[in-house]
């Protein structure tokens, strides 16, 4: 069976141009002693908006691949998919990430529920689970309700799951489940009755996506509770290893978390909690390469200063419609996005300082949350330039995959990882 890494690093690139300057921050890391597996991600969201194929980011990985000699794993992951969109991305993708949010909450049939109760009557009463200090008491009826809640989302995931081996062949690639889009995070009663509930449609996960507490805002620092969120993680990985025993998962089950990237808050408290039970992570950086991207055309200057101005414009003009989409995970107030004109004006140093989220920064008092996050998003007025944004990206390399591998490595690997 194909196995996933203990430690692996969800890589995204909007055009499949940074894949090198990627992998060299996997190396940087691995110089380091730490082997932390690049997963190269992208939606098929992200792949209609920019007019792209899946085929063209396991492409982008082989040719990195090849070019460094990188020897470990790596991995290509259709992100977010479901039943409607997976096919495209059998044939070049070795690791699926299964989304069944929206079927979170739909009605189950109460015979199903009923037999999920019989087969699994040691979910109810006292539940005690090693590594979490205190024991649960759960009822007939709180199981009840929660087998409820998610019994169709996880039926659903086992639809996408046998779809997928059936294409492609048990055992020849890596699952995820996403659990992460509900209204409130999950107590470890109801992130064990959703293993038993995975365990039962035969899914051999290697990672699951729950929901933590706080915000996980697109490429901005997480905003919550850090405390809490330290709590919640530790018992989510305890309730991992109980699962793991009980019912039969996948050695290396691991968490999985989402908007990953720039949330520098809680890095340590990862760090501490899966070297505190010797246990593996899964982390998604999506969009920083691209935000890194346009840093580096600022400072590139010429024409690669004039085009991440040209994005900024646009994204501005079209604001509304490029956040609607991903209201859910970003915060932004409109009424302090510097006008166009003010960026015009801005030199390359002035855009990068803006742009670029480094706590450590000298200039970082001169970061702008609401100019990372719309940018973040606007992507897609880069991909409508089509030939003439990549010719510029192509003559910037140097600048822009400098600060792709230091922001991937410095700001996510270490802190993740090595620190």
């Amino acid at each position: 069976m194909l196995q996933l890494s203990k430690y692996s690093i969800g890589v995204g690139d909007r055009f499949a141009h940074q894949a090198a300057p990627q992998l060299r921050a996997c190396m940087l890391a691995q110089d380091q002693g730490i082997d932390v597996i690049p997963v190269w991600n992208k939606s098929n969201r992200e792949h209609m908006f920019i007019g792209s194929d899946p085929c063209s980011v396991r492409a982008a990985a082989d040719a990195a691949i090849k070019q460094l000699g990188w020897s470990k794993p790596y991995h290509v992951d259709a992100d977010h998919i479901n039943l409607d969109t997976v096919d495209r991305f059998v044939v070049p993708s070795d690791f699926f990430t299964i989304d069944v949010a929206h079927f979170i909450g739909q009605p189950a049939d109460t015979a199903d529920v009923e037999a999920f109760l019989t087969r699994h009557g040691e979910l109810i009463g006292k539940l005690d689970i090693a590594g979490i200090p205190e024991a649960f008491h759960t009822t007939r009826d709180s199981i009840s309700r929660i087998a409820a809640k998610y019994f169709i989302a996880v039926r659903e995931a086992g639809k996408i799951y046998h779809h997928i081996a059936s294409r492609r062949g048990e055992g020849t690639f890596i699952t995820e489940v996403s659990m992460d889009e509900t209204d409130a995070p999950q107590s470890p009663p109801e992130l064990l009755v959703i293993l038993a509930l995975i365990a039962d449609e035969k899914i051999p996960i290697q990672t699951i996506a729950p929901k933590f507490t706080g915000r996980f805002n697109k490429g901005v620092d997480y905003v919550g509770d850090v405390a809490r969120f330290a709590e919640e993680f530790e018992s989510d990985i305890a309730v991992l290893a109980h699962a793991i025993k009980r019912y039969g998962l996948s050695a290396n089950l691991k968490l999985s978390v989402h908007s990953g990237s720039d949330k520098f808050s809680i890095y340590s408290a990862i760090r501490r909690a899966y070297r505190k039970f010797d246990a593996g992570v899964h982390v998604k950086t999506a969009g920083t390469s691209w935000l890194e991207e346009l840093i580096g055309l600022a400072e590139a200057g010429g024409d690669g200063l004039s085009l991440a101005k040209e994005v900024y414009t646009e994204s501005y003009a079209h604001r509304e419609e490029l956040c609607q989409p991903y209201a859910a995970v970003i915060d932004i107030d409109y009424a302090k996005l510097p006008p166009p004109s003010q960026v015009a004006r801005w030199s390359g140093e002035q855009y990068a300082d803006a742009l670029r989220h480094d706590p450590a920064c000298p200039h970082f008092d001169e970061f702008d949350k609401n100019v990372r996050q719309l940018l973040h998003v606007g992507f897609k007025m880069a991909a409508k330039m089509g030939d003439r944004y990549l010719r510029i990206l192509e003559q910037s390399e140097e600048s822009v995959s400098r600060n792709v591998t230091h922001n991937l490595f410095a700001r996510h690997l270490k802190p993740l990882f090595i620190d």
